[in-house]
């Protein structure tokens, strides 16, 4: 590692560059690291099993081809592009998934800036997950945009008393991950804990 890349880690220890500007990465809340542990447990444990890929949590920097540098919640990278996984510095290219677990301070980034930046850069599937309304939007790349494919949603009691039967038979908790033929996720396993 360069004495200059070495400076910048010390200080800046934990970053992202958006728009060409260098923003603090702030570390997760533990409900937060769950969300994403259960949710790459899953993905793992599959692209294991069928030899497909990897999975990568919050913290490995991914280098985008405009310049972005981000660290996406969970980063998936399956085999076939696996060529942009440098093991000992990041990911340098798009992956072919990337999952963010919305938070306070970083809510609008998530929603805007970032979701532009994977759509501009390639990346073929998109997980926004709001973990207090317990729902999942699942964006998938068509031509070059976005367009959301799905929401998912774990309804509480609450919610369920307020629908009608209709709404309730329309409720959709378990969350096909496309990149992955055949990997279907319960969300009442990713939010079974917190956010209550």
């Amino acid at each position: 590692m360069s004495a200059e890349i070495l400076n910048e880690r010390l200080l800046y220890p934990s970053y992202e560059i958006i728009g060409g500007e260098k923003f603090m990465a702030p570390s997760a809340a533990p409900t937060h690291g769950r969300v994403i542990m259960r949710l790459g447990t899953i993905i793992e444990n599959y692209l294991d099993a069928n030899n497909l890929g990897y999975v990568f949590a919050d913290d490995i920097d991914v280098y985008f081809p405009d310049g972005s540098l981000y660290k996406p919640d969970l980063s998936v990278v399956l085999k076939a592009n696996e060529k942009i996984i440098d093991w000992r510095r990041g990911i340098f290219g798009s992956p072919d998934m990337v999952v963010e677990v919305l938070s306070y301070s970083t809510r609008k980034k998530d929603l805007t800036i970032k979701k532009f930046t994977y759509e501009a850069n390639g990346v073929r599937e998109y997980w926004i997950i709001d973990p207090w309304a317990k729902i999942i939007d699942v964006y998938l790349l068509r031509d070059g945009k976005y367009f959301l494919d799905e929401e998912y949603m774990l309804p509480d009691e609450k919610d369920l008393e307020l629908m009608t039967d209709a709404d309730r038979a329309a409720v959709k908790q378990e969350v096909p991950v496309k990149i992955l033929d055949g990997l279907i996720i319960r969300l009442d396993y990713i939010f079974k804990w917190g956010y209550k």
